[in-house]
């Protein structure tokens, strides 16, 4: 073995050592002064013992001998040690040893690699511990009331930003089990989770490549088969505690799913919204492509003119000239009539959310790029290769996921 990676791993274990006895005995400190009295009502607690407590730390596991006495009002027994760290009962995982177990579950794409990861910052778990403790404080985040940060006293002007869109993951079917004879069985279901990302106007820059960036942005996510009334709930709040009342602006971006603007009229109706440029782009292809055919110069020249329309102001125009196509329909295929029917539709449906122009001069997104971002990233951790989810087990690690994406599993137990 190397000497230098010999000597470090030794010096490692000697301080790993150090640590936990030294945390071991601070702990015994902490409990010996303890009052033994009802954290409750403060009344003193009665027939006191003393008892062995084992706790599991990052360091290692100490052992402790601490106190508990019953409490008469309450007719139990009652350990004030465990009371004041705020120790669930038979709890033996410390909460930084939790918050990291956790950490390392949500951000490595599966319980296997979490295992072999926790190994390598020094605390051996098994993948099946760290699902336990997920499953327990996702159950817990799902009730989580979560405090509105504190607006800066001399908090400078701001515009929020909204993205929404939802995502497919695959859960475990009815037939998930189902043996080879079964007729077409049902293992496999594909179910839908929406996502929302906000963020200040003022949190984006460019980098030195002139790419995008996000200082500081905030996920939201529910599990699959949430309504989209209760989606918009969800976004609601959030942007609520990110200072939605606040916000000079508030701007929508979506693509063209239905049930985002009928959401979007539902809680956001003073927002300035704004359709997808690129989902725009990928209609005005389809109509390009039903008139001069597929990949042919003349469906680019229509394409790059009605493109160059759309982005510097000329909206109503481009409006204007589908509608004229449509006006124009009887010399037509039915098949072009039916695009051109529905992309015009379209269009007729969004024109108030096509102001591009207008968008780049405000600095506000045109393009809704961030929460399609998020998506790629949720799926990096839900939807990698062989993964097929029971709901309960999805539901947790997706809530548990969001608090470390936002930094906030520390409320898990503040």
């Amino acid at each position: 073995m190397n000497a230098l990676l010999r000597i470090e791993q030794e010096v490692l274990v000697e301080g790993r050592e150090w640590t936990r006895a030294r945390l071991e005995q601070r702990l015994q400190e902490q409990c010996d002064a303890m009052p033994m009295e009802c954290p409750a009502t403060g009344q003193p607690l009665r027939n006191t013992r003393q008892r062995k407590m084992g706790l599991d730390t990052v360091a290692g596991k100490v052992n402790l001998q601490v106190r508990r006495g019953r409490a008469s009002d309450q007719k139990s027994w009652i350990c004030p040690a465990r009371a004041a760290w705020g120790l669930a009962p038979y709890e033996r995982k410390t909460p930084e040893l939790q918050a990291r177990m956790i950490y390392t579950a949500a951000v490595v794409n599966s319980y296997e690699k979490a295992e072999k990861m926790a190994a390598r910052w020094g605390t051996p778990v098994s993948d099946g511990g760290l699902h336990h403790q997920v499953q327990k404080l996702g159950r817990k985040a799902q009730g989580l009331k979560l405090p509105t940060p504190a607006a800066a006293p001399s908090e400078p002007p701001f515009s929020l930003v909204i993205m929404m869109d939802g995502w497919m993951a695959r859960e475990r079917g009815v037939d998930w089990g189902a043996g080879p004879r079964q007729q077409e069985p049902q293992r496999v279901e594909w179910r839908e989770i929406k996502s929302a990302v906000i963020y200040r106007l003022e949190q984006r820059v460019e980098n030195a490549a002139g790419r995008g960036q996000l200082l500081e942005k905030f996920a939201v996510a529910t599990p699959p088969e949430t309504s989209p009334v209760d989606f918009g709930t969800a976004v609601h709040a959030e942007a609520q505690r990110r200072g939605l009342g606040r916000a000079q602006v508030t701007y929508l971006v979506m693509d063209g799913a239905v049930w985002l603007w009928d959401l979007a009229a539902d809680r956001f109706k003073d927002a300035v919204k704004t359709l997808d440029f690129h989902h725009a782009r990928d209609h005005l292809h389809a109509v390009a492509e039903s008139l001069h055919g597929a990949s042919t110069p003349a469906a680019q020249a229509w394409l790059k003119g009605i493109l160059e329309r759309l982005r510097h102001g000329k909206e109503t125009l481009v409006v204007r000239r589908l509608e004229e196509l449509l006006e124009s329909q009887a010399q037509r295929p039915t098949a072009q009539q039916e695009v051109i029917a529905r992309e015009v539709s379209y269009f007729q449906d969004h024109r108030d959310h096509l102001h591009y122009q207008t968008m780049k001069k405000d600095g506000a997104p045109r393009g809704s790029g961030a929460v399609e971002s998020l998506g790629k990233q949720l799926q990096q951790r839900f939807r990698g290769p062989g993964q097929f989810w029971r709901r309960p087990g999805l539901t947790c690690l997706l809530y548990v996921h969001l608090l470390v994406k936002n930094e906030e599993e520390h409320y898990l137990w503040n």
